[in-house]
């Protein structure tokens, strides 16, 4: 059932509330992962000294210009591991305005919702990235450990907090925190197999920015049908 709310998510990826969320999140984390690797240069540039000596060899120049080479591809890595906590973290700013987008289009009898307060979307984004991050951490410990199931271990990890956060941010809407959470823990496997299913493209470049507006979209379906079940 999931794969038609995917599905029915992936039909409306053209709306212009859709293409708006994920532009200001892509530009946003862009410009963030940007600034950050230009006060590393700088910084580089500051206390990186002309040139060093080593014993036998001498005194060895260009100091800077290999710390830079080497921030270059510390940022290139980073940006792939982090690239889409950031993206969570603006994008789950403007979120609401994809859910209403979608109910506006699948739901419309539906009656008005006020807004969450954006000191209450800041607070819950911030929440959501810190976890992804913590919980990316872990899982890079324990790919020393998992070998072959280190894919598993991604989608497992991942899909657990994805399927929660998402799902909450679209029941809490018509719910309350309180009512979403309870919806959310009488599904919590279906809503867990849900979020592996949006893990799974997270470890393809760019693509994976797209998460945050497709799983809620996606999630959004997915609750209206349990809640209507329920």
């Amino acid at each position: 059932m999931f794969l038609a709310d995917i599905l029915r998510a992936l039909d409306q990826i053209g709306d212009p509330r859709f293409r708006r969320v994920l532009l200001i999140g892509l530009g946003l984390s862009f410009a963030l992962l940007a600034g950050i690797y230009a006060g590393a240069l700088t910084l580089i540039g500051w206390w990186a000294p002309a040139h060093v000596d080593i014993p036998v060899i001498g005194p060895v120049g260009g100091i800077g210009a290999l710390l830079s080479i080497g921030s270059l591809l510390l940022m290139f890595g980073l940006s792939v591991v982090l690239m889409m906590p950031v993206a969570a973290l603006i994008s789950g700013l403007f979120l609401e305005d994809v859910v209403q987008a979608v109910e506006d289009r699948h739901y419309p009898g539906l009656p008005p919702v006020p807004r969450q307060k954006l000191s209450d979307s800041l607070i819950d984004a911030m929440s959501f990235f810190g976890q992804l991050v913590a919980a990316n951490a872990l899982v890079l410990i324990l790919y020393t450990f998992a070998g072959p199931l280190i894919p598993l271990v991604f989608w497992a990890v991942n899909g657990l907090l994805l399927g929660r956060e998402y799902f909450t941010v679209v029941a809490m809407r018509r719910l309350g925190r309180e009512g979403a959470r309870a919806l959310r823990r009488r599904h919590a496997l279906l809503i867990w197999v849900a979020g592996a299913c949006m893990a799974a493209p997270l470890t393809i470049p760019v693509i994976n920015l797209a998460i945050p507006v497709l799983g809620v979209a996606s999630f959004t379906h997915m609750f209206h049908r349990l809640n209507k079940k329920g």
